[in-house]
């Protein structure tokens, strides 16, 4: 496994891969930051890519990542990770439409235990994802920063 923390305006992330791709991308001062193990290699040189990317992101200049992921999960997790990777650059969706768009619509609450799975922030865009009325939902990183990448993107919510 090989690791890097980058540095950006919303503080530090903490990046994890494997030579499938990246598996994990974690704010470090959120809820849930990234346990970096002895055993893992800091290898920089192998996330260049990815911090070009977020950087371009937090400059505004960049609505798409194209970096290759390899996320840990089940397969209705990885289904529900793909829907999340559907949600455009400034638009939100809520647990029950992210239900139907993988034509479950009863498995709200699995949907929403899935999104909270998800270990690859801001490209896997779990942060889009709000409440059927506009509020703001659980966030890893932390509500204020959901809010802030939410801003960031445009996005039309309610702070709570």
């Amino acid at each position: 496994m090989y690791y890097h923390v980058f540095t950006s305006k919303f503080g530090d992330i903490a990046l994890l891969a494997n030579e499938q791709g990246l598996t994990e991308l974690s704010f470090q001062q959120g809820n849930v930051p990234i346990d970096i193990k002895a055993e893992y290699q800091h290898a920089p040189e192998k996330f260049t890519q990815v911090c070009e990317q977020l950087t371009e992101y937090f400059d505004g200049k960049r609505t798409e990542f194209d970096i290759k992921l390899a996320p840990v999960g089940t397969q209705f997790q990885k289904q529900v990770w793909q829907a999340l990777q559907k949600i455009p650059f400034g638009k939100t969706s809520s647990y029950g439409e992210l239900a139907n768009s993988i034509d479950n619509p009863k498995a709200v609450r699995a949907v929403g235990t899935a999104n909270g799975a998800n270990k690859i922030a801001i490209i896997i865009p779990c942060h889009r994802v709000i409440g059927a009325n506009k509020t703001l939902t659980g966030y890893a990183g932390g509500l204020d920063l959901k809010a802030k990448l939410l801003s960031l993107e445009g996005a039309e919510f309610k702070a709570k």
